[in-house]
């Protein structure tokens, strides 16, 4: 509204001016004056050139952006096909004129003597490099190391020898362009002689094949098919990127790049129906060759991120595991041990994985900005496909780290077992067994919360509430849940205070049992009898643990009264003697068993009390061999083993004829009383 009022300010002052009314009012002057201030009609300039945010289409009119797009672009190359002879004329005319300098084959030339000089000075260092025997030592790795110093040579002399020289600006740009596309071919080339098996000097040894090449002859159709597939493809890309130097319009130039990409497609479906060592169907063969068919298609239509899509489908599975085959040969040969072979091991060969994928969405993400959300020009698309690429990185680095990690863990649980048997090593072998499975389990929830948070935070969703939620959520689960925040903390102080480890057999109340495992809330305890008992540690209270350290078993024998228990205990010493020199039992018996005296005088006996000292577990068995020996021992020396008796002691025989005089009256009674019924 202030721009209209300014623009009619002249008008209007030129009216009230040549009026009958004299001078505007006073509010309309400074009004003026403000209009007139510099940095106000900045301000409104600014203003008036900032376009204001286009919404996202709906998806309707997404669907004919689309459409309407492909349709231009196949009118462009229907349009194009009349005009490729004109455009080849006008540009054969470029080459002959500023390109060639009206020297016919000069760019063949200059190519021609350039590669020269880079093979020549390839084969003098091969030379060198036999002649320090670098190559002869193919099982040391250094046959590859030799193999990229050789390339590398070829590919900063060829490419020095040209730059070296002053060229006409057109020459340059084409003489670069062809190549950097030869010196990528012969490293595309040599990567894959490796690849399916082979090297320039012979075959390599066994375990650099692949299983795609599982024989010679397969190898040899993978290397021709795939140096081929590349040629094509670095040929049409350098001709491509040439076309506009020489005049031709974007249409033509996409006519040819189709007219390559037709080369790939038959290439492509060649091998889909020729490839060794993958038996398949027709039907097979038929829908993979539809398949690439309907890649072509979208590259005509222009899709190129579906196009890609598809490519990786493909071909990516492959490459993983051409990576991770090499990286894994590599580090073989390094051979590296313990904690620091492990984790390059594990570095290295899912980093090469890792690198071919992000490589190929790196590439997935230059060349998105052709796809369809970027016709339709849609944020909301951009910042979604933005995201997931995104992701997929974040992954991979989550995956290094959890993998890294958990090889680490499980590299130190194996250690564990391979520690000594000193009460000490078996202590620490237990802690460790007991707290590195719970340190392997909250690390990985750790990189996955934080992976799942980066994650939503690149697709455009705010995680500082997520996270104030989650707070809120915690303390509402602590209220409400008091059982469990009790259980959870009791198992954390438990695991503080070494109350009982992996392996060892503890009572608590009711519950007693080996410790199997256990989880943030609860532990698992099998029964001596094999029952299992899953008890919640807030349910524990004060733990009994009869594993740790040593066990004192105490023991007792009952002997009768005319025992020589000074014999008895000399028997009993020699029991323990021979039962700590038993190899049985030697390494588990802390102090051999005897006898510490005479613990009381029964009833029926007297009551020896034995001491026995071992490691825990293993008095059972000890005291089972013990009461044995002793039995044995005690027979053979004419002591007895005291049981409960009854002893009745009678009068003699004044005794037993009363007896027998009582027992005949009560006869006669019983006999005068069942008369005296009958006859009543």
């Amino acid at each position: 509204m202030a721009i209209v009022v300014i623009m009619t300010l002249p008008s209007v002052s030129g009216a009230q001016t040549g009026g009958a009314a004299g001078l505007p009012p006073e509010k309309v002057r400074q009004f003026l004056d403000l209009a007139n201030n510099p940095e106000v009609k900045a301000w409104l300039e600014g203003k008036v050139a900032t376009p204001s945010p286009k919404s996202d289409p709906p998806f309707a009119e997404a669907i004919s952006d689309w459409a309407t797009a492909v349709d231009d672009r196949m009118n462009g190359l229907a349009n194009a096909i009349p005009r490729v002879p004109t455009e080849i004329t006008h540009a054969l005319a470029v080459i002959s004129r500023d390109v060639n300098s009206g020297k016919p084959g000069l760019v063949a030339g200059i190519m021609a003597a350039v590669l020269a000089i880079g093979f020549g000075a390839e084969w003098l260092i091969r030379q060198a490099l036999a002649r320090v025997r670098m190559t002869a030592v193919r099982d040391s790795g250094q046959g590859v190391l030799a193999e990229a110093v050789a390339l590398l040579t070829f590919a900063l002399t060829s490419g020095a020898s040209f730059l070296v020289f002053e060229w006409p600006p057109l020459l340059r740009k084409v003489v670069l362009t062809l190549l950097v596309a030869a010196i990528t071919f012969r490293f595309v080339y040599t990567a894959t002689q490796w690849l399916v098996g082979f090297s320039r000097t012979g075959s390599p040894p066994s375990d650099w094949s692949m299983p795609l090449a599982a024989s010679d002859a397969e190898g040899y159709f993978w290397l021709r098919r795939i140096s081929l597939i590349a040629g094509i493809l670095l040929i049409g890309s350098a001709t491509v990127s040439i076309m506009p130097f020489l005049g031709f319009s974007m249409e033509v130039r996409r006519l040819a790049a189709l007219s390559f990409g037709m080369g790939i497609l038959a290439t492509g479906i060649e091998v889909v129906w020729r490839r060794p060592g993958s038996p398949s169907s027709a039907v097979a063969s038929s829908l993979l060759t539809l398949y690439l068919i309907t890649l072509w298609i979208a590259w005509v239509g222009g899709f190129l991120g579906l196009l890609f899509i598809g490519i990786y489908t493909l071909v990516l599975p492959a490459l993983m595991r051409g990576a991770g085959h090499l990286a894994q040969v590599f580090v073989n040969r390094a051979q590296l041990t313990g904690a620091i072979g492990l984790v390059v091991n594990v570095v290295v060969v899912r980093g090469a994985r890792a690198l071919v994928i992000g490589l190929a969405v790196a590439w997935l993400a230059y060349v998105w900005r052709y796809s369809a959300t970027a016709l339709t020009d849609s944020e909301i698309g951009k910042i979604v496909v933005n995201g997931l690429l995104n992701a997929i990185v974040i992954l991979l680095v989550a995956d290094l780290l959890w993998q890294s990690s958990k090889a680490l863990i499980n590299h130190r649980l194996d250690l564990v077992d391979q520690t000594g048997s000193t009460p000490g090593d078996e202590a620490r072998r237990g802690r460790l067994r007991t707290l590195l499975p719970i340190f392997r389990n909250t690390l990985a929830v750790f990189i996955g919360a934080v992976a799942a948070l980066t994650i939503l935070s690149g697709l455009g969703v705010q995680i500082a509430p997520l996270i104030a939620g989650a707070g809120i959520f915690g303390v509402a689960i602590g209220f409400g849940s008091q059982t469990l925040v009790k259980d959870v903390l009791s198992g954390v102080f438990y695991m503080l205070d070494d109350a009982f480890r992996v392996g060892e057999y503890i009572q608590s109340g009711s519950y007693k049992g080996t410790v199997e495992s256990f989880s943030l809330r609860s532990v698992r305890l099998r029964h001596h009898r094999g029952p299992i008992y899953t008890v919640p540690f807030g349910e524990l209270g004060a733990v009994e643990n009869l594993s740790r350290d040593w066990v004192i078993d105490k023991m007792t024998i009952n002997v009768t009264y005319d025992s020589d228990v000074e014999l008895a205990r000399k028997l009993i010493k020699k029991v323990g003697q021979e039962l700590a020199a038993d190899p049985e039992f030697a390494a588990d018996t802390l102090q051999p068993l005897k006898m510490q005296g005479v613990d009381s005088f029964g009833d029926f006996a007297i009551v020896l009390r034995l001491k026995l000292m071992t490691k825990p577990g293993v008095q059972f068995a000890i005291r089972r061999r013990a009461f044995m020996m002793i039995k044995k021992a005690f027979d053979e020396n004419g002591i007895k083993i005291a049981v409960p008796t009854v002893h009745v002691e009678g009068g003699g025989e004044a005794a037993a004829a009363a007896h027998q005089l009582q027992q005949a009256q009560k006869k006669a009674l019983a006999g005068e009383t069942v008369e005296g019924e009958a006859a009543a």
